[in-house]
């Protein structure tokens, strides 16, 4: 697999390999802890939802920034070690159990991710620079993005085991200690990324950094400040409406590279933002495997494994026994509590959908009786798992059209993916109606189908955007426009924690998926209008 590709490839893979493993860990566990009552937080699905998708779109917009640095002034290599170093203590940190400490590990992983994951992605572009790679760029990509997805395939099976034998605690340690061996394993690869690492002297027509912290930056901390503090709620709750106000002088400042750019470079400016912003829709469906889709699992999935697989599971530490007692609340509810002040007025109340509450009366096990389930974060494997499967079979499916002379153009493949994604939401308004709104349990096989689905629009889509960035970013501001990329992916993952908000708010929650499926499927006809457009550019820019 590695022959025909930049010796440094291996090292980038399993670098990436391990720092998503330790993300997509301490993700694939985060919204379960919170809402968790006797270890974690206490909160409500809304409330969990809204912190989770304010915190991975921070994690996702602050590549905007570690990009220009990594562009102008440390280079690649120094900002890749920095991020995975903050990333890998702010995992350690959440094992402490306080808000405050909570707060501070998320903004260690924020920072930390606003350095490694921009840069990591365009240094790997620039090692296809040369004729001798250049045909390669999308399968390298494509291969690094299996190895994203090997890391978050093995994490939660970690989480699943660590969590019954030990607690939460040592799940993140085991997060934080997943990242840093990727930091090791980056290190020992450096003498080649030499050719890769190159810092971008600015041009004319850029902004300097200084400019852009009072223009730009500054601005967006005030905006973000004004959007927390307004009365009552635009966007349902003060951290949305802080995000998206600090949003729009970022947004102001990627429309202002299209209007101070060069003739030469406009175009392929003008591309990148359409896309960006059309992906955006994807991201906001795709991302609520954290959320939306974890629910499912937890409380709409029939999770019961018995005879020799249930054992299997037991001793494996990848699965626990629920006891039932019949008419009591602890038999429908095992979070139950109840919070009162001093006089003894209840002032919150925490009661979530139980595993019992849905179960076939026909189903039930006797008074006493225990079923043995499958840890939920072991669902949040599935996407990656479809991921590792499907990819070399979409990497020779592609092989064979290039032998052909047949193979579409990437903004094509990023066209087509929207399109299979809209489709995958279908699979889980199926299975609402097949549970008869959630009154029995689901197979877990809708999972698997919607996520097998979605994970081939994936594809189409995540790595040939970024392979897209490669291809028609001006040189100086590659790792900017990479940065760009990624905050439509957090635009577009606050948008996902907004819609997982609204869980509740739907009586029959087919609904909930019909408004997904909207949203994808327009951004696909937006894209599928442009893509004579785009492709026009491609071809102007010499690439496919």
């Amino acid at each position: 697999m590695w022959k025909k590709h930049p010796k440094a490839l291996p090292f980038l893979f399993f670098s990436e390999m391990w720092e998503r493993f330790g993300y997509y860990l301490m993700i694939g566990i985060f919204l379960l802890y919170l809402k968790n009552v006797e270890y974690g937080f206490a909160m409500t699905n809304s409330e969990a939802s809204d912190l989770y998708g304010t915190f991975i779109a921070l994690v996702f917009l602050t590549p905007f920034i570690g990009g220009l640095l990594a562009d102008r002034y440390f280079g690649y290599r120094k900002s890749i070690i920095a991020g995975g170093l903050m990333m890998g203590a702010g995992y350690c940190l959440m094992a402490v159990h306080s808000l405050p400490m909570l707060y501070l590990s998320m903004t260690l992983v924020i920072l930390g991710n606003g350095f490694f994951k921009p840069n990591i992605s365009t240094l790997l572009g620039n090692l296809y620079s040369t004729p001798e790679y250049s045909q390669r760029k999308d399968e390298g990509y494509n291969i690094f993005y299996m190895g994203i997805n090997i890391g978050a395939f093995i994490c939660n099976f970690f989480s699943a085991a660590i969590i019954l034998i030990w607690g939460w605690k040592y799940a993140f340690v085991a997060a934080g200690l997943g990242m840093f061996l990727g930091v090791i394993i980056f290190i020992s690869g450096t003498r080649h990324y030499a050719n890769g690492d190159i810092r971008k002297p600015m041009a004319k027509e850029d902004m300097p950094f200084g400019k852009i912290v009072l223009t730009i930056l500054f601005p967006s901390v005030i905006a973000g400040i004004i959007g927390w503090i307004i009365p009552g709620n635009i966007f349902q709750s003060d951290s949305n409406d802080a995000f998206i106000f600090a949003c729009i002088p970022v947004i102001y400042f990627y429309t202002s590279l299209y209007v101070r750019a060069s003739a030469e470079d406009k175009r392929p400016i003008a591309a990148l933002l359409a896309i960006f912003a059309a992906v955006v829709m994807f991201w906001a469906v795709f991302k609520q495997n954290g959320t939306a889709l974890t629910i499912w699992a937890d409380n709409y999935t029939n999770r019961q494994v018995s005879g020799n697989a249930g054992e299997v599971f037991r001793k494996v530490k990848l699965a626990e026994e629920l006891p039932y007692i019949k008419d009591t609340v602890n038999a429908y509810d095992a979070q139950f509590r109840i919070q009162k002040d001093a006089s003894g007025k209840v002032i919150k109340e925490y009661n979530y959908p139980a595993y019992f509450k849905n179960v076939e009366p026909s189903k039930l096990p006797a008074e006493g009786g225990k079923v043995t389930l499958w840890s939920t974060p072991l669902s949040q494997s599935i996407n990656p798992g479809w991921v590792i499967f499907l990819t070399p079979l979409v990497v020779a499916f592609f092989a064979f059209l290039r032998r052909k002379k047949q193979e579409p153009s990437t903004a094509t493949k990023i066209a087509f993916g929207l399109l299979i994604s809209a489709l995958s939401v279908l699979v889980m308004v199926a299975a609402v109606y097949a549970s008869k709104n959630g009154a029995e349990k689901a197979s877990v096989m809708w999972l698997i189908c919607t996520y097998g689905v979605i994970t081939i629009g994936e594809l189409l889509l995540s790595p040939m955007g970024l392979s897209l960035v490669s291809k028609l970013s001006p040189v100086r501001i590659t790792s900017l426009m990479m940065g760009g990329w990624f905050l439509s992916t957090s635009i577009g993952n606050k948008l996902s924690g907004l819609l997982a908000t609204l869980w509740d708010g739907y009586e029959h929650k087919a609904n909930f998926f019909w408004v997904n499926f909207g949203l994808l499927i327009l951004a696909t006809v937006i894209i599928f209008a442009m893509l004579r457009w785009l492709n026009r550019i491609m071809k102007e820019k010499g690439v496919s």
